[in-house]
This record gives structure tokens, C-alpha cells and sequence, in this order.
């Protein structure tokens, strides 16, 4: 009996430790969620092969899944879903006239386009407040118009003309506005805008202020160290960056699935502590919605948020690549999600919020409003000769002073930093 007795205890004894034993063990696993708002989540890779002494790539998996819906937007008005589609077709229509005007040997230097990629420019400039920051890369044209630069603006700028914001000294997207638009300039080696941008938000806390600073990163670009490091500082700072990462599937000629082993660019959140999201690119409602929720995060203090977009570059890497590199039935998946086609359908069919003489005449605006700019960029001068070297050197022409003026104490105990644990 006493043997039973201790045999059943040094049984329980065991079974205790063990349980003991597989708690610990799963107690050291961490779990961490990435929301992913598509309705569609596509499945095929791209690879590398070679064709006799031709290296090229080949796309693999299902391309003929339905096109998705659009997802409800649950902040934007009827208004504004309307406002954004405007941008959207004024950003599209305007880089086709400057495409235009380039095959004319109207523009000087190269042109990027964002074909395929007008909803995440412009929803997600669309999610700013007036008094917070941008800082566009090279196919954001669409989040510059929401800024309140003009097509006129951007095509005086590709044909160098005097009255260009650059005032003909720069040939391409390299310009901005920190007085009124709050726009800073695209830095061409990419990823420098981070830390940049990561700055104006610390600069606009140390003035009492916590507000949304905004800026893009693409596939190939976020592979760079600065942005690792401008990424990290925000983070360990609590600053207010909304970073969107677009995903477009080609880093130039180098497909996304070539770069990077993880899954989701958004994964790359988990490292510094911060929330990282997925939505589909070419939805401009889950734009806008993923980058609202960021800008209110922003406002109030919680710091970054990482938000990856899944998108296709459309064109090549600029007007002079023609892309053939890119498999053709890849074209023709992302050419049934079309930004524009799906959101017009949304509205015009779907919603009914416009029907679909009104979506004409909206059209026709803004075919008008292009042409006017297109014939006033065309005639505008050419700088002259004598004015190449101003601007180069300041001298009292201008005050560089605080943005939100200083704060009193009170007001900048209100901006602390606020430190919280990992999303």
C-alpha cells in the first residue's frame, strides 16, 4: 500500500513538472499581430530564370483570382470620398501630360510616374491636418497636389521654367515648401527623409506641439541603413511618424521577392516596438483609414506607426525604362485593380453618390483645369541667364524661426513623451 501511495505521488510529482515544465517553456514565446485590412490577398512569387543566355523573370501562382471590393471607409464623408477620387484623376491625368510634354522635348531630365499608384499618394495626404508635414519621394506627385501645388507647379518644375518652385534650378521632384504647404523636399538617396521628417515632429514637441509627420519608402528603398536608423530613432523617441512603406513589387529591375525574406514589409515593425499594418494600395479607402488612425495616434503622443502598402509600379522605374523586365501577365493582374477604375465604380455604382453625368462633367473639370495649367507652364519663360546664381546663398533674405512658436511650460508638459510597451 505505502509503495502505491509513494508510486502515485512521484506520478503526480512528474505530471506537475511537466505541466510546470511546458508553461515555462511556452511562456517564452511572444506573439505579435500585424492587422491586415485587404479584402484579397494575392499569392504568386516571382523568380529568376534563365532563357538560353537571357536571364529573366517568370511570375508563378494564380492570377485570375475576382477583383475585390472596395472596403467601407469608416471615417470618410460622402464628400470626401468624392474629393479624394478628384485627386486621384487630376494625379494620373497630369503625369499623362507630362508624359506628353516630355515625348515633345518639352521636359528637361527624366520623369517618375505613380501609375497604378494615385490612391495611396493622395488618400494618404488626404489624412494630414493642414499645419502637419509631408515629405513626398518621387511618385507621390498626387500626395503634392493634396498639398496645394498645382499641375502648373509640377510641369513649370520638369520643364525647368522660371516660375517652377525651384525657379528653373532643378529639373525633377526635387522641391518643396516649408513656409506654407509644409512639404519637404524628396532627398534622392532614399530612406534620408525618415530621420528628416522624425525630426520635424521632435522639433514641433519641443515648440508643445505633438503632431503627424508623413513620409514614403519603397520596397527596394527601406533595405537602407538610414532608414533603419531614422525608423529606430522615432520609435525610441515617441515621435509622431507615420511611415507608409509602398510596396510596389520592383526595386528598379529587381523583384520585391529577391530583396527580402519576410512575408510583409509591415513585419518590420515588430523590431522597433511600434504598430505595423497592411493595406491594399490600390484601395483608397484602406489608405486613408490605416493612415488616419496613424495621424491620431500621432497627435496624441503614441508615437510611430509603420503602414505597408501593396501596390505595382505600373511603369518602369522612369520614362526611359520601359520595364520589360516585368512579366506581362503581371501587368494584367494589377491593370483589373486599377485605383482609379475601382473607386469610380465604387461611387458611381456601388454608393451611387454620383451618378453618372456628374462623374462626366467631374471629369471634365478636371480635363480643364489640366489643360489651362499645361498651356500656362508651356508659355511660361526659361530663367534667365544672369539669376543662375541666386538663391545660392543666403543673404538676410529670409527669417528661419520656430513654426508653432515656444511653448509655455505648461503647455509642453501636455507634448511629454509618453512611453508605453511593445504593439
Amino acid at each position: 500500500m505505502a509503495n502505491r501511495e509513494n508510486k502515485r505521488s512521484g506520478q503526480k510529482s512528474a505530471s506537475n513538472g511537466n505541466r510546470s515544465s511546458l508553461k515555462a517553456r511556452f511562456s517564452e514565446h511572444r506573439t505579435y499581430t500585424i492587422p491586415d485590412y485587404r479584402l484579397e490577398k494575392p499569392n504568386f512569387t516571382i523568380r529568376q530564370i534563365r532563357k538560353g543566355d537571357e536571364i529573366c523573370y517568370e511570375v508563378e501562382g494564380n492570377l485570375n483570382t475576382s477583383v475585390p471590393p472596395i472596403r467601407e471607409s469608416k471615417y470618410l464623408s460622402k464628400q470626401q470620398h468624392i474629393e479624394i477620387y478628384r485627386w486621384m484623376l487630376l494625379n494620373r491625368k497630369m503625369e499623362q501630360a507630362l508624359e506628353n510634354l516630355y515625348k515633345q522635348g518639352k521636359v528637361v531630365g527624366g520623369v517618375y510616374f505613380g501609375l497604378g499608384q494615385e490612391a495611396c499618394s493622395c488618400a494618404s495626404a488626404f489624412a494630414l491636418h493642414k499645419d502637419e508635414w509631408l515629405g513626398p519621394l518621387i511618385r507621390n506627385q498626387g500626395s503634392l497636389l493634396v498639398r496645394g501645388f498645382s499641375p502648373r507647379d509640377i510641369m513649370m518644375q520638369y520643364m525647368a521654367k522660371a516660375g517652377s518652385p525651384t525657379k528653373g534650378r532643378d529639373a525633377s521632384s526635387h522641391f518643396g515648401d516649408i513656409y506654407e504647404r509644409n512639404v519637404v523636399a524628396p532627398i534622392s538617396t532614399l530612406g534620408d527623409l525618415i530621420p528628416v521628417l522624425a525630426g520635424v515632429a521632435l522639433g514641433t514637441r519641443l515648440q508643445g506641439r505633438n503632431i503627424a509627420v508623413m513620409t514614403y519608402i519603397g520596397d527596394g528603398g527601406q533595405s537602407t541603413g538610414v532608414t533603419y536608423e531614422g525608423i529606430n530613432f522615432a520609435a525610441v523617441q515617441n515621435l509622431g511618424l507615420v511611415l507608409f512603406v509602398e510596396n510596389n513589387l520592383w526595386g528598379y529591375s529587381t523583384p520585391a521577392d529577391m530583396q527580402f525574406r519576410v512575408k510583409d514589409l509591415a513585419e518590420r515593425a515588430i523590431a522597433y516596438g511600434i504598430p505595423g499594418v497592411i493595406v491594399d494600395g490600390t484601395d483608397a479607402c484602406q489608405v486613408y483609414d490605416a493612415a488616419h488612425e496613424a495621424c491620431e495616434r500621432a497627435r496624441r503622443g503614441e508615437g510611430p506607426t509603420l503602414i505597408e502598402a501593396k501596390i505595382m509600379r505600373m511603369k518602369g522605374h522612369a520614362i526611359h525604362d520601359a520595364a520589360d523586365y516585368v512579366p506581362k501577365p503581371l501587368f494584367e493582374y494589377w491593370r483589373k485593380r486599377d485605383p482609379i477604375a475601382r473607386f469610380e465604380n465604387y461611387l458611381v455604382n456601388v454608393k451611387k453618390w454620383l451618378t453618372r453625368a456628374e462623374n462626366e462633367k467631374l471629369v471634365a473639370d478636371v480635363d480643364r483645369q489640366l489643360e489651362e495649367d499645361r498651356d500656362y507652364a508651356i508659355a511660361s519663360p526659361m530663367p534667365s541667364p544672369e539669376s543662375a546664381a541666386g538663391g545660392v546663398y543666403c543673404d538676410g533674405c529670409h527669417e528661419i524661426k520656430p513654426k508653432y512658436r515656444m511653448a509655455n511650460t505648461e503647455a509642453r508638459s501636455s507634448a511629454k513623451i509618453k512611453i508605453g510597451g511593445a504593439h
